[in-house]
């Protein structure tokens, strides 16, 4: 067995086709200063573009004080420290970067009865417990993206089955092996080095703690989100955190990350208010399937999908008409706003429809995996 290690080494390459900083973007489509609307959501970095979308679509019903007319302000995952939700009460409440920290952060305004947030976005699967109702609304594809100068291949393999995989089935799937930090024959590698594909070294990595898409990554290929294998870094060359769906965190020809397509594809649309953070990431193929289809969209048919949720206090699910009207349901105003004529916002900001949106019957009273 001939398997080739390699030492993690921080390689610059052009910056014609790398870049070798984080760039986390500005919050450029956060609600305009000093414009209150009536239902705020915080958290998920994946669901933010789609979720001002739809700010900006739906018309509040009763809009009061400070709004501009829409219900819906969606603050983006990173910007500024602090943010302002709300008149006076809610002038500076902490950013949450993430599905989890945006859960946490609802969790802890409902406990300490503040009343400046009132949804979370999440890309992250709901427990069987807790307060909360996670209510689908899209479906996303997530897979791994490198730089646009890789000595990585186009097409990488996987095999569904997660934690309950042998290490040798593990073996048989780049991705589930590379995350897993396995040699080719699924034995676990010595501390300090690296997996390789098709004689290739590979260096793994993964969005920042509190990821939605890191919990997501790690669940599908068996691995501990909290707890990372040795080779899997949360930082990218020059020591900057990884940020999910910046490119930028790829900084050498052999990084791999996960990339979720429905992001990608919005960011490449010059969209309102969407920061274009791809810095030449590219997509690829797994088992063969393209993440795209002919027509440009989320290909649907893609081996790794998972729905992403907006997270309401169980009761305000039941007890509030405003709640039912703007979430639950295949009719709400979010499975519903059209971008223009033909398309939806869901679908302009590149995800697929869900058979699922607006469920809230399955889901009541989950919580974060």
């Amino acid at each position: 067995m001939n398997v080739k290690f390699a030492k993690r080494a921080a390689i610059v390459v052009g910056t014609a086709t790398l870049g070798v900083t984080i760039v986390a973007g500005t919050a450029q489509a956060d609600p305009a200063a000093g414009v209150h609307r009536t239902l705020v959501a915080v958290g998920s970095d994946t669901t933010q573009d789609v979720l001002n979308g739809l700010g900006n679509k739906i018309a509040d019903p009763n809009p009061t004080g400070s709004s501009d007319g829409n219900l819906i302000a969606s603050y983006d995952a990173t910007g500024s420290s602090t943010i302002s939700t709300r008149d006076t009460t809610c002038a500076s409440v902490t950013r949450p970067d993430g599905s989890g920290a945006g859960v946490n952060a609802l969790r802890a305004d409902i406990a300490a009865g503040s009343h400046c947030i009132d949804f979370a976005r999440s890309s992250s699967t709901p427990n069987a417990t807790g307060q909360f109702t996670f209510i689908p609304f899209a479906v996303d594809a997530v897979t791994a993206a490198t730089a646009t100068t890789t000595n990585l291949p186009a097409n990488f393999t996987y095999l569904a089955g997660g934690s309950s995989l042998t290490n040798a089935q593990k073996a048989t799937s780049d991705l589930t092996r590379v995350y897993n930090c396995l040699d080719t024959a699924g034995n676990p590698l010595p501390a300090g080095t690296y997996p390789t594909i098709g004689g290739v070294t590979v260096h793994p990595l993964v969005p920042q703690a509190g990821s939605g898409t890191r919990k997501f990554w790690a669940s599908t290929l068996g691995f501990n989100a909290t707890t990372l294998p040795s080779c899997v870094k949360d930082t990218a060359a020059n020591g900057a955190a990884v940020q999910e769906h910046n490119g930028s965190a790829l900084q050498g020809p052999n990084d791999l990350m996960p990339f979720s397509i429905a992001q990608h594809i919005a960011q490449g649309r010059s969209l309102p208010g969407v920061t274009d953070r791809r810095n030449g990431a590219v997509l690829k193929t797994v088992n063969s399937t393209a993440p795209l289809n002919a027509s440009g969209n989320l290909n649907t048919a893609f081996p790794v999908t998972r729905e992403v949720y907006n997270v309401i206090p169980d009761s305000r699910v039941t007890g509030e008409t405003l709640i039912k009207n703007t979430f639950v349901g295949s009719a709400s105003k979010v499975c519903t706003a059209k971008y223009d004529s033909t398309t939806t916002v869901i679908n302009k900001y590149g995800f697929g429809t869900d058979a699922n949106c607006g469920n809230a019957t399955t889901l009541v009273s989950r919580d974060l995996v």
